[in-house]
């Protein structure tokens, strides 16, 4: 298969990027900028794609989606880039990730990188900023995500997503005394992206180290996901194709 992963320079990302290539999968890893792309140079040594751009910018988004639509079709996309705080929360966490599964034409696979947080986010989406010109809360960008996951699996049946809790490892973000385990963090990443067709599972869950488990109430409401599915369209002016039989 071939595997986007977004984010890959460190943490979670680059471990995906790592496991991916030694279980033989092509990959394209993604960094933010030239600079921080230095990280990888070991990696793209020996085979790994590359794309740059930050994921804060929508017009880079919308170039990254341009430029691997016209290489060889993507299998699967890891949407692993997130920021804690600040703000580019919404722009990178929601936007961006909404951004490459509607302007992406080939992959069929998509796993967003969810987080506990998510229960503590708030299933409302006034006074929003998608733009990033205050910051935004961690909580319900990953709410937001998850939602997003539920709303594919019901109006894209020709696409499996899957949001998935990494745990509080310890990355950049989560700090060097967090309690989970790095490993196990991006194992179900990579196996929701790879499994064999009989194996994967139904679109739409919320995982947490290979096992599903329950999200926010919010999640499952579908007035929430189409609100949150006619917000997205109209704030980036990109609609999400429907699939087949839509």
């Amino acid at each position: 298969m071939r595997v986007l992963v977004t984010g890959s320079t460190e943490g979670l990302g680059l471990a995906a990027v790592e496991t991916l290539r030694e279980q033989g999968h092509g990959v394209v890893a993604h960094a933010r900028t030239e600079d921080r792309a230095e990280a990888l140079a070991a990696l793209t040594a020996r085979g790994v794609e590359l794309v740059v751009g930050d994921l804060e910018d929508r017009d880079a988004v919308a170039r990254i989606a341009a430029d691997l639509n016209a290489a060889e079709p993507l299998d699967a996309v890891i949407h692993n880039a997130g920021v804690w705080s600040g703000n580019a929360v919404m722009p990178v966490n929601v936007i961006a990730p909404y951004l490459l599964t509607a302007l992406l034409d080939a992959p069929r696979r998509h796993v967003y990188l969810s987080s506990g947080s998510h229960y503590g986010g708030r299933p409302t989406l006034e006074g929003v900023d998608w733009r990033g010109d205050a910051p935004g809360s961690y909580g319900d960008s990953k709410l937001f995500v998850t939602a997003f996951v539920a709303a594919l699996a019901r109006v894209r049946p020709d696409l499996r997503a899957a949001a998935v809790d990494p745990g509080w490892v310890p990355t950049r973000m989560g700090g060097p005394n967090a309690p989970d385990d790095l490993d196990l963090g991006h194992r179900t990443q990579v196996w929701l992206a790879t499994a064999d067709d009989q194996d994967a599972p139904a679109s739409g869950g919320y995982w947490y180290h290979r096992r599903r488990r329950e999200p926010h109430d919010a999640v499952h409401d579908t007035g929430f996901q189409d609100d949150l599915l006619r917000v997205l369209a109209g704030e980036t002016g990109v609609a999400l194709p429907c699939g087949p039989g839509q």
